[in-house]
Order: C-alpha cells, then structure tokens, then sequence
C-alpha cells in the first residue's frame, strides 16, 4: 500500500468510528471535499449521481457513472461498484447498492447531498434508515494532519506573496477590477492551482459590504481598500482579509482600523485547544462591543478552513463545542459602516494543545498605498 492509499484508508478508519458512535452502519458521501478527503479521487457534482458508502467496519461500497469506471477501478479495484450508464439510468445501481447495505442505517451529509439523491437512497433503502448525519461528518476533517498543514501553509504563502506584490502597484485612479485581476494573477504566477472563491478587492464605501463584488469603481484618495481572497493548493484553500488606504486616512477610519486590529490580535493571543467557539467569538467580539463602533459589527469571529472555504468550527456566539488542536480556523473580525468605511483583518490560525500560531503573517500595521 503506498502512504497516499495509506493515508486514506486511516480516514476511513477514522469515519468509520464516527459512524458507529453516532449508531449508523454507513454514511454516504456525494463528489465534494469529504469523498476527496477519504478517497483522493475528486469527482465532479453534475448530473450523474456519484456516491461513496463508508461502512462503520470502513469498507468501501460505491454508486459510479460508467464514464468514470476507469478512474474508480484504478484505486477501488476490490470495492463492490455499482456502474450505471447514461442510457440505462442510475435506478439499478441504487437498488443494486440497497441490496448490498440491505438493513443498513446510512447518515448523509445533509448541507451537500441533492433532494434527488437523497430521494433515490430513500427508493432503494428503507426510509426512516437514511437520515442526516452533518453534524456528525462535520467532525471528520476538524483537526488536520500535517500533509494538509502543509497544504494549507503554501496555499497562505502564495497568497501572501500575491498581495504584496500586488499593492506595490495599487494607485489611486486604478478601478478594482484592475486590482482584483492583477491579485488573480500574481496568485497563479506563484504557483496557485487555483483560487479559492472569487477575490474580493472594495474600495471606499464599498468596503462596507462584506461579501461585495469588485467592479469599475476608481480608487479614490481617502478610501479603504479591502481585499479578501486566497489560493488554493491541492484543494486546500487560503483564505486572508486585509484592509488597506489610499493616499491617506481619516482619524475616524484610523480608529476603526486600529479597533478590529486590537480584536483580531485577542482572539490569535487567546485561541487554544479546549476553549469553545462561542467563548473565542466572545472574546474577539468584546473587542468591539466595548469601542465607539458596536453599532458596526455585523458578522461572527470566523469559521474553520481547510478543503472547504467555510467548514466546522463556526467561530460563533451559542457553538459550545471545544475547539480542537489542529483545527485551522479564522479570526476575522470587521467593522462596517454603510456609506462610510469597512475594515476587516483575518488571519487563518492553527489551533494548538497549549495556544495558537497564526499561519499568516501579512503585516497587519495601518497602510496608506500610494
């Protein structure tokens, strides 16, 4: 068995423990970050079901289209595979499957899995035994192993590398459609596989709209200037926010930058193993609570990072659940004012038994670009 098929099959055995305490047989996985995680195959999400059964003994039984029996067969050569064609239809192999976890209770992941998948297992299997086991499979991929630190890590250098040489060019009179594509860019000419969403890049008001779209506006003197972007590598993303100026700032924009940053050193100073996410967020968002701008907080601290962008742990009020070594988690903190200014920080932070250590390093000191 070579390491990579080694390092799978020990992820099984891990799923397959998670399954039995949650008194399931077998969960079922559709093409997306936890069939990666437990296969290294990735597949896509389309119209063809795919589906991966992982039993609680971490046997592997399979629903795949005929087109990708190849690239299955290579790497689950034993496995019982059940392969469908597109004229034939994906009944059969539904039942064909049924009948080989005949009496099994299958968990699905509830957040990923389709209606029309679910309503085929439902066919095929008995329906009261198919239920959702998402809060069950969010703890599979939690604490990461070194392989995916790693992956992380360069996926985080990269970016990093990309930002700085990207505001090095920034001009006020430049619109952020310039700035996003030069970012995009400079992330692919170090080396990125890819991105992992669509790069952020607001300038002025804008910059108060979290999740906003760059498009033609000019960079102005006197706006701030947020990025949020990452890339990714081998599946593994980045995922990095930080706000910068143009030409100058104001002492109002100044303070609200110096308040998220003073939030978001807390919660990297304080975040360790066995503290819960709601008292992390608590921490992080008493930060803000307590300045001039509460009226301006409009998000949760951050969220776990890994092959999903957002995955477990929610870094959030009312999630009780300790948080983990290993888990790699965002602290995130902004402030927004509608028609006035956003300013968010974000470091991507591996959680450690005794601590934490920040795997981004971007200077997080106040910047004025141009």
């Amino acid at each position: 068995m070579t390491e990579m098929a080694k390092l799978h099959s020990n992820r099984r055995s891990h799923a397959a423990a998670l399954i039995a305490q949650a008194g399931l047989d077998a969960a079922a996985f559709v093409p997306g970050p936890n069939f990666y995680y437990l296969t290294g195959e990735a597949f896509h999400l389309m119209e063809r079901p795919t589906v991966l059964f992982v039993t609680k003994s971490a046997d592997v039984v399979a629903i795949i289209p005929e087109l990708e029996r190849l690239k299955w067969s290579q790497s689950f050569p034993d496995a019982p595979t059940f392969f469908w064609n597109d004229s034939d239809g994906f009944e059969e192999a539904f039942a064909a499957a049924g009948a080989e976890l005949k009496g099994m209770a299958i968990g699905v992941e509830g957040g990923r899995m389709r209606v029309f998948e679910f309503q085929a297992l439902c066919r095929h299997f008995a329906r009261d035994g198919v239920r959702d086991a998402d809060s069950t499979l969010a703890g599979l991929r939690i604490s990461k192993d070194a392989s995916e630190i790693t992956s992380l890590q360069r996926a985080i250098d990269i970016s990093e590398t990309a930002l700085s040489e990207t505001i090095e060019e920034v001009r006020a009179g430049m619109t952020e459609k310039q700035v996003q594509n030069l970012l995009k860019s400079r992330m692919l000419e170090n080396g990125a596989d890819g991105y992992a969403f669509e790069p952020i890049v607001l300038s002025g008001a804008k910059a108060a709209n979290p999740h906003g779209v760059p498009d033609g506006s000019e960079l102005q003197s006197g706006d701030a200037l947020l990025f949020d972007f990452g890339a990714q590598i081998q599946g593994y993303n980045a995922d990095i926010t930080r706000t910068f100026f143009v030409g100058h700032v104001s002492d109002r924009h100044a303070a609200v930058y110096d308040t998220v940053k003073s939030a978001n050193e807390r919660g990297r100073n304080v975040a360790t193993s066995n503290m819960t996410a709601h008292e992390l967020d608590t921490i992080v968002t008493s930060v803000l609570l307590d300045s001039p701008f509460a009226d301006m907080i409009v998000h949760k601290t951050g969220h776990g990072l890994g092959l999903d962008v957002h995955e477990a742990p929610q870094i959030m009020i009312g999630n009780r659940e300790p948080l983990v070594a290993g888990a790699v988690v965002t602290i995130e903190p902004g402030l927004y004012g509608a028609g006035d200014v956003g300013v968010r920080i974000e470091d991507d932070v591996l959680i450690e038994e005794s601590g934490s250590k920040s795997l981004t390093g971007f200077d997080r000191q106040i910047r004025v670009l141009g």
